[in-house]
């Protein structure tokens, strides 16, 4: 299998390089005998040409690329200048560049990034904000790049729990379309040639597909006009805000969704404690993550905290802790290992998610397969009701 690299050669110079290998680990230990590795992609006999590239850096890909550079020696400005090189990527390339412009004028990098227009995410700032203070900032973007591992994993578990069910949702879907549209406007035809009045019933579900084969285009139109300017608005954190308001006041999913909102908050709280920043101001950092009744309860948190009460207490009044989570706050702020402790509580709180979600998956999944199998054998009951009249007429 072909495989292409990226390296930093033993003079500084970036090349990039094509090795035959018949595996992956085989391909990194062939391309680390030249130089340092900064990307290693390929492992198939063919490869389909992209068909574009994202015109906006890739924060996760360009810091994994800066923490490499940074831990084989080179200074900020090296690194920058030697990933400015590197991208094939027009946009990318205009964005580190600009990056480096702001450093040789003297500004830091946390204030480069803030300049981006929020490219870079608040948590992102933070923590090199924090690590210019301490020295350390290749430990502190590996630490952001093991946040958005965790963050991406759980992502991925949740997406393909759903995704079973929306194949469900799109084939059932489908088959009532069709029976909607297709069949019932021949049952239709059948019956006013036959000069017999169905059932109230089957009126109205010949009513229905004469409505949808009248005007499918256009309640198709206003369906995909919705879906978009739904994803749309969904792009804002206002309109996920207020959309997210009746979904907190559901009683089986408001607790599913506060145990999982609460689990990023204090995983993003463990990574910039553990990169040297206060508590309060990590808070008020982590705190766009939080929504509704939650984020009061952060603002009344933050409040207790600076009055000098303990955290777990600080913590317990503004709703933002369980019962497992307040005994292990009480635990890390005597034994000095909070970071450590919140990092432990939005494991336990994923995994309690990940349970749940597997536990709705196996329940909604039958119950949306009788759903559809109810729904289609009913439609097929009240096309064929007329016909049952007609037989019964005849005996």
């Amino acid at each position: 299998m072909r495989f292409r690299a990226r390296i930093v050669e033993a003079d500084g110079s970036l090349a990039r390089v094509r090795v035959d290998a018949p595996d992956r680990a085989s391909a990194m230990a062939e391309c680390a005998r030249r130089g340092t590795v900064l990307r290693l992609s390929g492992g198939s006999w063919m490869r389909l040409p992209a068909l574009a590239r994202a015109p906006r850096l890739d924060v996760v890909l360009f810091t994994e690329e800066l923490v490499t550079l940074l831990d084989a020696g080179l200074t900020l400005g090296e690194a920058l200048e030697t990933l400015t090189h590197a991208q094939a990527n027009g946009g990318a390339r205009q964005t580190i560049g600009h990056i480096l412009d702001l450093l040789r004028q003297g500004q830091p990098f946390s204030g480069a990034l803030a300049a981006l227009d929020g490219m870079f995410p608040p948590l992102y700032r933070a923590s090199v904000r924090s690590a210019e203070r301490t020295g350390h900032l290749s430990q502190a973007l590996s630490r952001y790049i093991a946040y958005r591992r965790q963050m991406e994993s759980l992502k991925k578990e949740v997406v393909s729990a759903a995704i079973y069910p929306a194949l469900l949702m799109g084939v059932g879907t489908l088959v009532i379309g069709f029976l909607l549209t297709y069949v019932v406007p021949r049952f239709a035809t059948v019956y006013e040639n036959a000069g017999r009045v169905p059932p109230a019933s089957t009126r109205i579900l010949l009513d229905v597909g004469s409505l949808l084969t009248r005007h499918g285009a256009l309640l198709a139109g206003l369906i995909l006009g919705a879906a978009a300017l739904l994803a749309a608005g969904l792009r804002h954190p206002d309109v996920r805000r207020i959309l997210a308001r009746p979904l907190w006041r559901l009683p089986g999913l408001a607790e599913p969704l506060r145990v999982f909102v609460l689990a990023r908050f204090y995983r993003s709280l463990a990574m910039l404690l553990e990169g040297g920043v206060p508590l309060v101001q990590a808070m008020e950092t982590a705190s766009p993550l939080l929504a509704g009744e939650l984020l009061d309860g952060e603002a009344l948190a933050r409040r207790a905290l600076e009055e000098g009460q303990p955290v777990a207490k600080a913590f317990g009044a503004g709703g933002l802790t369980t019962p497992v989570a307040e005994r292990l706050l009480r635990v890390g702020e005597r034994s000095g290992r909070l970071s450590a402790m919140m990092d432990s509580i939005a494991r336990f709180m994923d995994e309690a998610t990940a349970r749940r979600v597997g536990w709705i998956t196996r329940l909604f999944e039958p119950l949306l397969m009788i759903v559809i199998g109810l729904s289609v054998g009913l439609i097929v009951v009240l096309l064929y009701m007329p016909i049952f009249d007609l037989a019964g007429a005849f005996q």
